[in-house]
């Protein structure tokens, strides 16, 4: 097992890494919408796929903190790297949590050495945030399972090699490991997205896929309250830490070009209205730091109310990554809006966060009830 101190020096590692192999090139993958293969296949072999996993199945063995930390280095690089690192990593984690050893030799131990990517699909052309009603069908036909439907906007899902796939049959609602080459499953990228561009977002149509009981992943009927909740929640917490980094990210970039940059004979950052820019976004960074923090260490106690906390952290990242990417297009001007800076990228790239894995008034609602639950006072 690695000691802290060595898990201090693999995020340390990572961030040079990161520094490197990815943030001179994010530019250049969100131009060209992919990511070279041998950057990925290297990504893999370092088992950045799984970070959070144990190290008997491969992975690295950081803990709740240790991996947000992780998944920081990776965000404030490029998002669509960190995007890949995250969706990885969510379906290792329900496959640990309910594979079988079979299910966890044959797919989960491939993503440890890097040999596989993995896909989560469970969004819809007509079903997002609302996972409940998914359309996609499945059906017993002896000693096999035949799924029919389309899943649409599924991260990596045009290079993965398999994918957990949320099907129902009437109210059950199931999870299958599909492979990716299986008879029936067509695969279509989508492409000129305003952000996420190398992300290998996918559509993808299961055509009467059949299915045996080793590819069921958890018990029939658990696919909602088992396994998307489960992932759900981790890639909720990724996506909070991803919110603070391209916050973070954007705060260097702003803070940086305002004691470079003069404007009236004096430097941007001593105009008060610039100052006032700082000095928000800056509180907002610590503030998004601590709610990350809270949220992983109370993941590690398991404690009960992590999810919740969890759902708050994502909610206020990714809406402060949105007003700190935009405050840091408008103190850098008119070379914001170039796609040769990165400052409007991070804008780009934030906007997606108040989006994916539950929208920002998804979350609202679940903070709202939780609220409304933990903060009545009956004598008032």
């Amino acid at each position: 097992m690695k000691t802290a101190e060595k898990k201090t020096d693999i995020i340390q590692d990572f961030r040079g890494y990161c520094d490197e192999k990815i943030r001179p090139f994010a530019g250049e993958f969100d131009e060209k919408e992919c990511i070279p293969a041998e950057l990925i296949k290297e990504l893999g072999s370092k088992s950045y796929f799984a970070a959070g996993i144990p190290e008997v199945y491969h992975g690295l063995g950081l803990n709740p903190v240790e991996y947000g930390l992780f998944t920081e280095q990776a965000g404030k690089a490029c998002c669509n790297i960190r995007t890949l690192l995250t969706v990885n990593s969510l379906v290792g984690e329900s496959l640990l949590r309910y594979g079988t050893e079979r299910q966890k030799e044959e797919w989960l131990v491939p993503i440890g050495k890097g040999e596989k990517i993995g896909a989560f699909a469970l969004s819809e052309p007509n079903i997002g945030s609302d996972a409940n009603h998914i359309e996609t069908s499945y059906t017993k036909n002896g000693n096999c399972y035949v799924i029919n439907g389309r899943k649409k906007w599924i991260s990596f899902g045009a290079i993965a090699d398999f994918f957990l796939v949320i099907a129902r049959d009437g109210e059950v609602v199931t999870a299958f490991i599909v492979d990716s080459s299986q008879s029936g499953v067509t695969v279509k990228k989508m492409e000129g997205m305003m952000a996420n561009r190398a992300s290998y977002l996918a559509e993808i149509e299961f055509d009467g896929v059949e299915v045996s009981d080793d590819q069921i992943l958890g018990p029939i009927g658990g696919g909602f309250n088992y396994i998307v909740n489960l992932a759900l929640d981790h890639g909720r917490y990724s996506v909070a830490w991803a919110g603070l980094a391209i916050a973070q990210e954007a705060v260097d970039s702003l803070v940086t070009y305002s004691r470079k940059r003069s404007q009236f004979g004096e430097k941007l950052y001593k105009h008060q209205m610039i100052k006032g820019m700082i000095g928000d976004a800056v509180t907002q960074l610590h503030a998004a730091r601590a709610l990350c923090m809270k949220a992983g260490e109370m993941r590690m106690k398991q404690d009960p109310e992590a999810v919740t906390e969890t759902s708050i952290a994502k909610y206020f990242t990714s809406k402060v990554a949105v007003e700190i990417t935009n405050s840091n297009v408008q103190i850098h001007g008119g070379s914001g809006f170039s796609r040769d800076h990165s400052a409007a990228r991070l804008y780009r790239e934030a906007k997606v966060l108040e989006i994916i894995e539950g929208t920002s008034q998804i979350q609202q609602q679940v903070i709202a009830n939780y609220g409304l639950r933990r903060y009545f006072v009956k004598h008032i």
